[in-house]
């Protein structure tokens, strides 16, 4: 019966240690698992795979053990954390996805996605997206310094909250159209993501959407046993 774990925004970072320790006793607590899926915005900013930050080397030692301990381990990249690359996750033995994956889950052909690319009434920030996943405008950041890069991560994360706060709450959540015609396009009747920060289980016609929540005074995940599937909140 395969076991897998399904979680995404965590936002993690060096002023959040209580949610770093609270992935560490979850994990702890569900013991052995077959799959562990990392949906996106794992870190609050990620500022290229030679980040020598004591939370980066943390978080590839938490992961480690879990890869030791059987697991496969596979990351999506989010809107904050796009510039992770397979050089980092080799350090534990995890998969880098694509932007969109299809593999099976609880028996049935399921759309795996961080999220971001679906909330398509979000123009200014889908132009932005275009802009940071372009291959040019990554190497010329990745070729800045460390304190540079984590000068211009923090204006970027303040930038991005401060336009966050001037938009309406539906531009920020996903567009149904975009969401049909992305589960046609991959043929799936199931879709898994983050990002919108509204976790919840949508049915759909003859599908489902679920919806990942964002780890704050409590954690979530997606707990796939077998055939069932099982959305769940818990503190941390």
């Amino acid at each position: 019966m395969t076991q897998s774990l399904f979680i995404s925004d965590l936002h993690l970072s060096e002023d959040t240690p209580h949610i770093e320790q609270g992935l560490t006793t979850f994990l702890k607590q569900e013991g052995d698992i077959d799959r562990l899926f990392l949906l996106g915005d794992i870190f609050e900013a990620w500022i290229g795979d030679d980040d020598d930050s004591p939370l980066a080397q943390r978080f590839a030692d938490s992961m480690k053990r879990i890869s030791d301990s059987g697991a496969q381990i596979y990351f999506t990249r989010g809107n904050r954390d796009f510039l992770v690359g397979q050089n980092y996750l080799d350090q534990f033995g995890a998969t880098l996805l694509g932007d969109s994956v299809c593999i099976e889950v609880a028996g049935e052909s399921t759309l795996l996605m961080h999220g971001d690319l679906l909330c398509s009434d979000d123009i200014d920030y889908l132009a932005f997206r275009a802009i940071a996943h372009n291959p040019e405008w990554q190497a010329e950041m990745l070729s800045k310094s460390l304190d540079e890069r984590r000068a211009l991560a923090r204006q970027l994360r303040t930038m991005s909250k401060e336009a966050a706060s001037n938009k309406a709450e539906d531009i920020m959540d996903v567009n149904d159209d975009t969401v049909r015609s992305v589960m046609e396009e991959h043929g799936v009747t199931r879709l898994i993501h983050g990002h919108t920060h509204r976790p919840c289980r949508h049915p759909l016609q003859n599908a489902e959407r679920i919806v990942l929540g964002d780890w704050n005074k409590t954690g979530w995940c997606l707990r796939e046993q077998g055939t069932s599937l099982e959305l769940c909140e818990f503190s941390l």
